[in-house]
């Protein structure tokens, strides 16, 4: 078996995923017109695709970031031209599994046969299948009162260890590996809690963790499965006249079943489940997979911004009574995917990358402002947010389909003129995945992640705040992997990255004289891909 294959039978909440899915494929794989696949063989796609493909074409094959790719569509192509597009990719942004190392030749063939079958149909998951995972393992009264240690957990960062199945806690003063802990199935995103105290992890085989960082080492204290697929996690941020839900709740946005979770913040106990199935927004006509993608904590009042792909709402849902739960449902655009804040905190800027278009929702009026293009596939992370010298407050995105950095007013109060349009535009190395800045940097760092021509993906590009136009200063990081996702440290003067492949690096600069500082090297450092700073999250700086 491949790699990745020997990884997902290690997991052993990935396993019930794989076995429940098998016999459904089993089912058509003798249907005429269809490639003969064994059940092994099947078995094996189902988890590739699960694994690469999914996030992008959806469990059902609907389509959302990456096209609807369902088996009548599939068959109308041969199986060398569907191995193409798998092996090498498109210039429309799809990566190149087999031209990156990701696939062997073996298994591109594989699924190029696979998605000529129909999809099988994931299995729902409840609240009585999540209590049955759920796990406190030290309890809310036995953990310590005040950190055990003497290192700023403010300056802690999280990183995921992606096909490894672990996440690493760094101190970002020392720069010493803290602790590796067993997260689960590629974590998509640590989230800090309102206080700093907690991490949350939340995986793509929808497990959570929930990571005590005043121990003396960093230790998983709670866990619980909230579903089979899954992106996002949010906290409870609020603190006003509703009352005080700092730490008291989480909410786990799942791509499958669609559907959100609310858990108990201390205890990750499960408390409620919100299907999000509907219809669309454009053309009410229902959804079966509408998937959550971006989830932050309103800063104006006791809700979470929550972002459901396919059907283009974005739901205002009012955490503070649960038993009476209250959402403002508001139309946006199909295909919502990653997101941020304004650098006020009470505009969320939105991509909906299968439409080109950024949109704007005002969290303290609770409802849709407008929606712009920018370019092929916005993909903006959590944003980057600096000010200008000719056009005041901006915020910019990357984009998967293109090599080009967009940035657009994002001042309705002090520039109304250039607010929600584009002001400038950089060509990039090549289609990115994420860029960085911070409110003390001079510096823009963007990513070309997804780049083709070779090398390209190992460079690194900062761009000046005052002199965007003049474009960027490059340089290649590393000799192998992918350069991917900037976080800042406490202070704003130090920016880490990642060289993402299985001999994985992370490197550290100054920000001010984009000087490498250190590089991290360690057989425990297995793909590592995004970070967070505990001060910058819990505080939303981008």
């Amino acid at each position: 078996m491949s790699r990745i294959h020997s990884n997902w039978w290690s997991n052993a909440l990935g396993c019930l995923l794989l076995m429940a899915w098998v016999p459904l494929g089993a089912q058509v794989a003798s249907a005429e017109a269809v490639p003969q696949l064994s059940e092994e063989d099947f078995g094996k796609a189902e988890f590739i695709y699960f694994d690469r493909c999914s996030g992008c074409h959806g469990a059902l094959r609907k389509g959302a970031t990456g096209p609807n790719i369902s088996d009548e569509k599939m068959l109308k192509k041969t199986l060398i031209e569907l191995e193409e597009v798998i092996f090498d990719g498109t210039e429309a942004g799809m990566p190149g599994w087999g031209r990156t190392g990701e696939m062997t030749k073996a298994e591109t063939a594989l699924m190029a046969k696979f998605v000529q079958h129909p999809a099988p149909i994931p299995p729902e998951m409840g609240l009585k299948a999540m209590k049955e995972s759920h796990k406190i393992i030290v309890p809310v009264d036995a953990r310590p009162a005040k950190p055990q240690h003497d290192r700023d957990i403010q300056n802690y960062f999280g990183f995921i260890l992606r096909d490894a199945g672990k996440g690493a806690i760094i101190d970002g003063d020392s720069k010493e590996l803290i602790e590796v802990l067993d997260t689960g199935f590629a974590v998509h995103i640590f989230r800090a809690s309102a206080t700093g105290r907690y991490f949350y992890t939340i995986g793509r085989d929808g497990v959570v963790n929930l990571i005590d960082l005043y121990s003396d080492k960093p230790k998983v204290v709670a866990s619980v499965r909230t579903c089979l697929d899954a992106r996002s996690i949010d906290v409870s941020k609020y603190k006003g006249p509703k009352g005080d839900f700092e730490d008291s709740l989480a909410v786990v946005g799942c791509y499958w079943p669609p559907q959100m979770v609310v858990l108990d913040g201390q205890t990750l106990e499960p408390k409620k489940v919100i299907s999000t199935r509907s219809s669309t927004y454009d053309t009410n006509e229902y959804h079966p997979e509408p998937r959550v993608a971006t989830i932050v904590a309103s800063h104006a009042d006791s809700e979470w911004v929550v972002a459901i792909k396919e059907t283009g709402m974005v739901w205002l849902v009012d955490y503070s009574d649960l038993d009476n739960l209250k959402m403002t449902q508001i139309a946006a655009e199909r295909f919502l995917h990653d997101g941020g804040w304004d650098a006020t905190k009470r505009y969320l800027l939105l991509a909906a990358n299968m439409r080109d278009q950024m949109v704007v929702i005002d969290t303290k009026e609770k409802k849709f402002v407008t929606k712009f293009e920018t370019g092929i596939k916005p993909h903006p992370g959590r944003g980057a947010n600096w000010i200008d010298p000719e056009y005041g407050p901006v915020s910019a995105t990357t984009h998967l389909g293109e090599g080009k950095i967009t940035v657009f007013g994002s001042d309705p109060a002090g520039h109304p003129e250039h607010a929600w349009k584009v002001v400038r535009e950089q060509e990039t190395m090549g289609p990115g995945l994420f860029l960085k800045t911070h409110p003390e940097s001079d510096n823009i760092w963007v990513d070309s992640t997804l780049a083709k021509d070779e090398g390209d993906n190992q460079k690194i590009c900062v761009y000046k705040k005052a002199a965007f136009d003049d474009g960027p200063k490059c340089w290649k990081a590393a000799d192998h992997g992918k350069i991917v996702h900037f976080e800042y440290n406490k202070a704003g003067n130090e920016v880490w990255t990642s060289v993402w492949d299985r001999k994985g690096e992370i490197i550290i600069y100054d920000d001010k004289t984009l000087k490498e500082i250190k590089r991290i090297k360690g057989d425990w450092l297995v793909t590592p891909t995004g970070k967070w700073n505990v001060y910058n999250t819990v505080h939303d700086i981008y």
